[in-house]
């Protein structure tokens, strides 16, 4: 279906072509010194000692959840309205996912008081998802953190470019890990970052990124090495030189983006308030500065939402969820948890579209499209 406004749409220009080209005509594609450059940039950006891209942003959990030394058995805090990927990725180190609510209608981020009362003996991570862009309070979690013990990773798919007392999220934890997907507000297609300050856990994420051996395959392209070691059960998560060239285009692009994405985000709020008054808007004072990845808003409790997505597609409008609870994945069945706010929040939870050449007039022909299609679906 070709959509008259589609959910997110990607920021390319000639600069990424160039980009491209350049690695083509260097006719060395995978990791190489495009590669240094992009982690170089990115960590300086966020502020980071260390950044090790990888391929994908699944692949940076897995890593991340590696260097954190998760083992089997071991409980993880992971809030379920999110990406399956953050949980089965805990699964993946034969870590086990204990989800925890979220905040409530105008936050929905994993919830400080949630994860306190779910802390045993056997808990060693807390893992938070910048919802949106938005900042999960993390003085407090990094507080209970401290106080338990407990290894702190950051899920930051949604908030390349957010801030939280003037600190990047992505660098408030042990790791931060990042997404590059189609749909982020930086794009390589496929691809993610992980960052950290702690310089052991660069250098076994180094290992575990590239099969575990002592050398990469370019070490020995320029004569540093001739041979190599293999000293970790490693992994094939290498990211290319061409999705490298790529994001270091895309970051140049970011901060001027996720400006207007937060003007786009302010406009809905304005319009949203004046057309659809019943519809609910989260994080409208959240703290901190927000990538604005998306745009969630929480239909009534009469509205009944399949009806009011196809009312919306019926004017040409992608709209979608984010997200169904984990907890409730036939996968997940046997997971414990009282998360009451999430299912209601996750039934209830409409994505509109949001991303940085959407133009004004959009959101005028979204709004109006919002309120027609909420006076459908009510009952």
């Amino acid at each position: 279906m070709k959509w008259r406004i589609p959910l997110s749409d990607i920021d390319f220009g000639p600069e990424e072509g160039a980009a491209v080209a350049d690695v083509i005509h260097s006719k060395w594609l995978t990791m190489g010194t495009v590669t240094q450059e992009f982690e170089q940039v990115f960590a300086d950006y966020v502020g980071a000692k260390y950044a090790i891209a990888v391929a994908n942003g699944t692949a940076a959990l897995h890593l991340a959840y590696l260097a954190a030394d998760l083992k089997p058995g071991d409980e993880v805090i992971v809030p379920s309205l999110t990406f399956v990927a953050t949980a089965n990725a805990i699964r993946y180190v034969g870590a086990i996912p204990v989800f925890a609510d979220i905040v409530g209608e105008s936050d929905f981020n994993i919830s400080s008081q949630s994860i306190e009362k779910l802390i045993t003996k056997r808990t060693r991570a807390i893992v938070v998802v910048h919802y949106g862009g938005y900042a999960c309070y993390m003085p407090e979690i990094m507080a209970l953190a401290r106080e338990h013990n407990l290894k702190v990773i950051e899920d930051s798919a949604h908030a390349a470019g957010s801030e939280l007392e003037g600190r990047k999220l992505g660098t408030w934890g042990d790791l931060g890990c990042f997404s590059f997907f189609s749909n982020k507000n930086m794009t390589t297609g496929e691809g993610g970052m992980i960052v950290t300050d702690n310089e052991s856990i660069s250098q076994k994420l180094h290992l575990l990124r590239s099969h575990g051996m002592t050398t990469v395959t370019w070490d020995r392209h320029k004569g540093h090495a001739w041979s190599y070691d293999v000293v970790e059960l490693g992994y094939n998560y290498r990211i290319d030189e061409i999705r490298a060239a790529l994001g270091v285009v895309q970051l140049r692009k970011l901060e001027k983006n996720n400006v207007r994405r937060r003007k786009l985000t302010q406009h809905y709020h304005d319009m949203l308030q004046e057309m659809a008054p019943l519809i609910t808007l989260p994080f409208g004072s959240h703290p901190g500065v927000s990538a604005a990845h998306i745009m969630p808003v929480l239909l009534p409790q009469t509205a009944n939402r399949t009806t009011f997505m196809d009312q919306m597609k019926a004017r040409g409008i992608q709209t979608s969820i984010h997200y169904p609870p984990i907890h409730l994945f036939s996968a997940y069945q046997n997971s414990d948890g009282q998360l009451s706010m999430t299912e209601d929040i996750a039934a209830r939870e409409v994505t509109l579209p949001l991303y940085s050449t959407l133009l004004d007039e959009d959101i005028s022909t979204i709004t109006q499209a919002v309120r027609e299609a909420l006076q459908h679906s009510i009952f």
